[in-house]
């Protein structure tokens, strides 16, 4: 038997997961959560095969949460359901050791063949997104800028990005500059826009 946990914060989606894992005979899910900060603590209660993670959810992105997941219960493989629209997440992905990475409009068998197959230590990405990674490229981004344009993303200004991230509001602006320049922006917005719809962000 094949246990799985389920972080999704959509309600309607999550509860579509779960009944179609759940008609499976070789699956049991043990967990369903609607956040990303409660994906660890409730792996290491449960003890899930594969965690099925949705990439956007409230208190921890389901990349960190998977990396959370890798770095402290390595025997629990992840697999994330993503959108097609944010290539750089594979990348992302893979250095936190995600096995499966499927697009949500994938048919409904492809969720239980692939929980299937990450369980049984396989890799599974879906074919289309690996072409548009490829195609995307890494991150053009520093770390300290990705971290300005998220606190930027929240519509606050300079002074109190500096003040959240510890900066100065020049470097704040400088970092800003860069991020816009680097990701081809017009402004902070369209260089917000660019980044997470490439997922860098």
């Amino acid at each position: 038997m094949i246990k799985v946990l389920i972080a999704e914060d959509k309600h309607m989606i999550r509860g579509a997961l779960v009944a179609l894992l759940t008609l499976e005979e070789d699956m049991e899910v043990v967990a369903e959560l609607d956040r990303g900060d409660l994906v660890l603590e409730a792996a290491l209660r449960t003890r899930p095969d594969v965690a099925v993670l949705d990439i956007d959810m409230p208190g921890l992105d389901g990349l960190s949460a998977a990396g959370q997941l890798s770095e402290q219960l390595p025997g629990c493989r992840t697999l994330v359901l993503t959108g097609l629209s944010q290539p750089g997440n594979l990348l992302r992905a893979l250095k936190v050791h995600v096995r499966g990475f499927i697009v949500k409009d994938a048919p409904a068998e492809t969720l239980a063949e692939g929980v299937r197959r990450v369980a049984a230590g396989e890799r599974v990405i879906d074919p289309e997104l690996v072409a548009a990674a490829l195609e995307t490229g890494t991150s053009p981004l520093t770390g300290r800028e990705a971290d300005v344009l998220r606190a930027a993303e929240n519509g606050i200004p300079t002074d109190e990005i500096a003040t959240q991230l510890s900066l100065s509001p020049a470097t704040v602006r400088n970092y800003l500059s860069n991020a816009i320049s680097k990701v081809g922006g017009r402004n902070r917005i369209d260089a917000i826009r660019i980044a997470r719809h490439a997922g860098w962000l």
